[in-house]
């Protein structure tokens, strides 16, 4: 998987950075093979590399949820996350979920519930809603708060959040 060594001076001393990595995902649907730093997080990645400036950086310590996107499925805070370590994995950022002008049922129930005001934290949340929902695990509205309590909205749209979750969860789970 490694490429070629850099040498890189410091002074006097000629220091040595370590290879650049191939690794091969699949975002979004389509495959891509990469060279990237071992130390590139995935959230670096996608915003750097790809443009996908849909997700976004908040904290960048894993405490705020706007990160998230879902990793064969599973959600994940991106800046937590080395590009390296997600290497055949199908990595869905906001701007895969829709399907052509169809959008995906949490980003319809978004939009009908107000679910976002200035917007930053809505690509987190709304993958971390589809996560929450291929979990299987919530049932109330009340676990949709606990299962979302890692996604900050500093604005304080968690009614019209919530509702949405909820709305989509009983679309996308009719057994609910």
């Amino acid at each position: 998987m490694s490429t070629n060594v850099t040498q890189q001076p410091l002074g006097d001393v000629a220091v040595a950075l370590p290879p650049l990595e191939t690794i091969t995902l699949t975002i979004n649907g389509t495959q891509k093979r990469l060279q990237v730093a071992p130390w590139t997080s995935l959230l670096d990645l996608l915003r750097e590399y790809l443009d996908l400036t849909g997700t976004k950086k908040g904290c960048d310590h894993g405490q705020c949820g706007a990160c998230t996107v879902l990793v064969n499925g599973t959600r994940i805070n991106s800046c937590l996350s080395l590009a390296v370590m997600q290497d055949g994995n199908e990595i869905t950022t906001i701007e895969g979920l829709a399907k052509g002008d169809e959008l995906h049922p949490v980003q319809e129930a978004f939009i009908e519930h107000d679910g976002f005001q200035c917007g930053y934290c809505t690509p987190g949340q709304i993958c971390s809603a589809v996560g929450l929902i291929n979990e299987g695990k919530a049932k109330t509205a009340d676990d949709i708060r606990e299962l979302m309590s890692g996604n900050i909205c500093r604005c304080g749209a968690y009614v019209g959040i919530v509702a949405a979750v909820e709305q989509a969860l009983h679309k996308c789970q009719p057994n609910q």
